[in-house]
């Protein structure tokens, strides 16, 4: 499973954050950061999930506000 986040659609609600530690609050940008996440597109950033993170990742999913963040399965198909 992998995530996606959409930084430039990100409005600083910061409930994911909340909800996963792989998210963090830049005060400075007023928008959430993906920890570790590789920037695969301007401004859209990717991570592996880890083990055992699954169903914080998922509820950071939901959380946003926004939509800008995305899971997909191992298969590439979105999950939310």
């Amino acid at each position: 499973m992998h995530v996606e986040f959409d930084r430039d659609t990100c409005v600083g609600m910061y409930q994911c954050v909340a909800e996963w530690d792989a998210f963090e609050k830049d005060m400075d940008a007023g928008k959430a950061t993906l920890v570790g996440g590789e920037e695969t597109d301007e401004d859209t950033f990717s991570l592996e999930v880890p083990d055992g993170d699954e169903l914080d990742a998922k509820f950071a999913a939901r959380t946003c506000p926004v939509d800008a963040i995305r899971l997909y399965d191992d298969d590439g198909e979105q999950l939310i």
